[in-house]
């Protein structure tokens, strides 16, 4: 994206966000939990075995533990560009008990944990047979750099199963701090429509993707509820146009205010619009001359 995008993602401090956020993450990842046990069930509908299996922004590796644990022989690289992340993913699948549950299959192998950006995945061209990401992708500025990296490592017609944010998502957030700050300052992040997000899918090379729209609400007691569950998970406000330094008790006075307009039943809700995807990777088609199309040759049936 162009510099002066003021939505555009400042990774250091997403990174270092995330990194913090490491051991108060999984308590407060309900949301997480729900997309992952969602994709997961669609999984079973799919009959393949993937001899490598990639987690595109792991956080702490509950789904690299749910889908070690479901493709028992594959093996699962575990990415995240945040150390801690990956820190906490070592000590979540000791906890788990997985390696001694999978002790026959696992025995000689040990975890695969990768430090990396999603957007230059360093890994070999076709060496993947699923590539899942669950809630990731909204943390890169270039969504179309992505797709490609993950149609690049993807072997033909493997799968590439995800999920990220849409435009509603903490709509009530954007505009009650819009209200506190007369729309001065970015206060959330730009989220990518679901069909904006299919033919992005299509350029990268990826053939009749699937998408479909979910959306979840959580609620909270007050405005420093929802701030503190943002935090836990390291959700900062990343974007170039944030404010730089406190905004001080007037603004949030005047946000807590804004946000009241949502309030029902008491309680103020945080919608999560949740785009969730699949494709395959076609197989390779070789380039021809224009005009020219390959025809297969079969001996008959005798």
């Amino acid at each position: 994206m162009m510099t002066d995008d003021i939505y555009r993602i400042d990774k250091a401090r997403t990174r270092a966000s995330f990194g913090r956020a490491a051991e108060t993450y999984d308590a407060a990842a309900v949301l997480q939990k729900q997309v992952r046990e969602e994709m997961l069930s669609r999984l079973d509908l799919v009959k393949f075995s993937p001899q490598v299996i990639l987690d595109a922004g792991c956080g702490t590796g509950m789904a690299s533990h749910a889908l070690q644990k479901k493709y028992e022989k594959s093996q699962v690289v575990s990415l995240d560009f945040a150390y801690p992340m990956l820190q906490k993913t070592r000590k979540t699948c000791n906890q788990s008990g997985l390696v001694h549950k999978l002790k026959s299959f696992l025995s000689g192998k040990k975890q695969n944990l990768l430090c990396a950006d999603i957007e230059a995945l360093p890994l070999a061209t076709a060496s993947t047979g699923l590539l899942w990401s669950n809630l990731a992708i909204q943390w890169c500025n270039d969504l179309d750099a992505a797709l490609q990296e993950f149609h690049r490592v993807l072997q033909p017609e493997g799968l590439l199963m995800f999920s990220t944010f849409g435009p509603d998502t903490l709509r009530e957030l954007r505009v009650a701090t819009g209200a506190a700050s007369g729309n001065e300052y970015t206060s959330v992040s730009r989220f990518i429509d679901m069909h904006d997000i299919g033919d992005a899918l299509v350029r990268a090379g990826f053939s009749a993707p699937v998408l479909d729209v979910e959306r979840f609400t959580l609620t909270y007691d007050d405005v420093k509820s929802v701030m503190r569950d943002l935090k836990s998970i390291g959700a900062h406000n990343a974007t170039d146009g944030r404010a730089r330094g406190l905004m001080g008790r007037g603004y949030f006075a005047k946000l807590e205010t804004a946000y009241a307009q949502f309030r029902q039943n008491g309680k103020l809700p945080a919608t999560f619009e949740v785009v969730y995807a699949h494709a395959w990777r076609g197989k390779d088609i070789p380039q021809l001359a224009d005009g020219v199309s390959p025809i297969s040759f079969k001996p008959r049936n005798k």
